[in-house]
């Protein structure tokens, strides 16, 4: 496998694939999968030109579960050691969910030097807890009811996510996937129990607001307007407007798991953006 040791002495694990010398295009996931949520899109990209890297989050997947850590900035600054680590430059940045959380923090700690593109889908950003400054936000009740649930029974508690909201199987007339739901509560049962935990309040409260404005590349935004997990009005729409020039795509009656239920719709959407 291919790892490398964080400065904290943090193990990660990270997917390279296509031709070393193509353009570069790096993946970071949602909560609480692995860079496994991200092979579609490699897959196509890497097949038409570009050399595609994803990491699994620390304490996600196939990296070490560390007990401390486990916040935005931690993230962010992991994902600056793995470009640098391979010696990356003008990188397309691609994240979804949390995932978008996480590039958002790292161009608001580490600038865009190393950065060409961005891409956030379905992203946490720019806040999704509600309060006074962020009426469009959740109330802190229902990421308590994650804590809750997750707690109570992990197992079942993803096997829900999995089976309702996430890929909107809970949507009448919705084609279920068993594989899909199989795959995503694989995924999270990865994670470790205390990184898994901590990350909710990572992916929930962490506010990406002055992140957002200094995004000062390209960048697509792309959300579905049916997204249960992270409601549009209180991220995309408000995102669009504090990344200069940003680019906004909405998908009619899209779910937050873009990459697969608008899986060939996403691919040319990611494509298309990274050749222009």
């Amino acid at each position: 496998m291919s790892t490398f040791i964080t400065t904290d002495g943090t193990e990660i694990y990270y997917k390279d694939w296509g031709d070393p010398s193509a353009p570069v295009v790096t993946f970071s996931h949602g909560w609480p999968l692995s860079s496994d949520a991200w092979e579609s899109q490699m897959f196509h990209l890497a097949s038409n030109g570009f050399r595609v890297i994803a990491h699994d989050r620390r304490g996600h997947g196939r990296s070490s579960q560390p007990w401390d850590g486990n916040d935005m900035d931690h993230y962010a600054d992991d994902l600056a050691e793995l470009l640098e680590h391979l010696e990356i430059t003008d990188a397309i940045m691609i994240g979804h969910s949390t995932g978008g959380g996480e590039v958002a923090r790292y161009i608001g700690r580490h600038g865009t030097s190393r950065v060409k593109k961005v891409v956030l889908m379905g992203a946490v950003t720019p806040i999704m807890l509600k309060s006074d400054a962020n009426p469009a936000g959740l109330p802190i009740d229902v990421f308590d009811g994650l804590r809750a649930g997750y707690l109570a029974d992990r197992s079942q508690f993803f096997l829900d996510i999995a089976s309702g909201p996430f890929f909107g199987f809970n949507r009448p007339g919705a084609k279920v996937s068993q594989g899909a739901i199989q795959s995503w509560w694989r995924q999270g049962m990865l994670t470790g129990h205390k990184n898994a935990y901590d990350s909710i309040k990572a992916f929930s409260e962490t506010d990406f607001t002055e992140d957002l404005k200094k995004i000062d590349v390209p960048t697509l935004i792309l959300h579905g307007d049916d997204d249960q997990i992270v409601p549009i009005a209180g991220s995309a729409l408000l995102a669009a407007k504090l990344i200069p020039n940003a680019e906004l795509k909405i998908y009619p009656g899209g779910s937050h798991a873009l990459g697969d239920t608008s899986k060939d719709e996403l691919n040319a959407d990611l494509l298309a953006f990274a050749r222009a």
